[in-house]
């Protein structure tokens, strides 16, 4: 395997561990409350510990998860650039988390048309960032200079996904209410959260089939 695979996942990894601190600072996340809500309180310590080494540990998993997938490369392609592109996943769900939390917390809003909105910006921020990593790393598609035919099927499915992941979300957060003794703001995390589930496959199979065939 390259050595920009294993480079590749551990700044991956590195970004996702930093903006999960952001988030949780954002939010003035208590864990002990969380784990309360739910009867985990002899957890704190364990899951406190992994939440503070997560700049050390999460690019450690990354490039094991990586090298492990790698053996199937020869065999099984497919296989191997989902992986990829599932790495990838989780910084574009960090991202979309880190730019709708900064949104809710600079406006003082977290739900209604205004969440709605926040929830796009984030979203396209993210799928941003998801259009550069799959198609220099996850597809390696080397072309430096995009295609005007590339680009216009990568807005097509873009806003396909995006719909799907902004729909999923908004109906989560504004027809639900917050469960398990969660704040406006940590619903709507789930609701951002749930609706990654919702538009992953759909962005796998278009990135490769679509987008980034060849």
């Amino acid at each position: 395997m390259k050595k920009t695979d294993y480079i590749s996942a551990a700044i991956i990894a590195e970004a996702d561990a930093w903006i999960i601190l952001g988030v949780l600072k954002i939010l003035n996340f208590n864990l002990m409350n969380l784990l309360a809500g739910i009867n985990a309180q002899p957890y704190f310590k364990a899951v406190n510990i992994i939440i503070k080494t997560s700049p050390i540990s999460l690019p450690i998993l990354a490039v094991l998860f990586i090298a492990i997938m790698s053996f199937f490369k020869e065999r099984v392609l497919s296989l191997f650039q989902f992986s990829k592109f599932a790495l990838v996943g989780t910084l574009n769900t960090f991202i979309d988390l880190g730019i709708l939390n900064y949104l809710m917390f600079i406006s003082g809003f977290s739900s209604g048309w205004f969440y709605a909105l926040f929830k796009s910006i984030s979203f396209t921020g993210a799928v941003t960032n998801s259009y550069f990593w799959n198609k220099f790393w996850s597809f390696e598609k080397t072309e430096t200079k995009a295609e005007i035919g590339e680009y216009s099927e990568f807005y097509i499915v873009t806003l396909i996904g995006l719909l799907i992941n902004v729909g999923t979300a908004s109906l989560i957060v504004n027809l639900t209410k917050p469960q398990f003794g969660l704040s406006d703001a940590l619903w709507g995390n789930v609701g951002a959260i749930l609706a990654v589930g919702a538009s992953f496959l759909w962005n796998f199979l278009s990135a490769k089939f679509i987008v980034f065939k060849k």
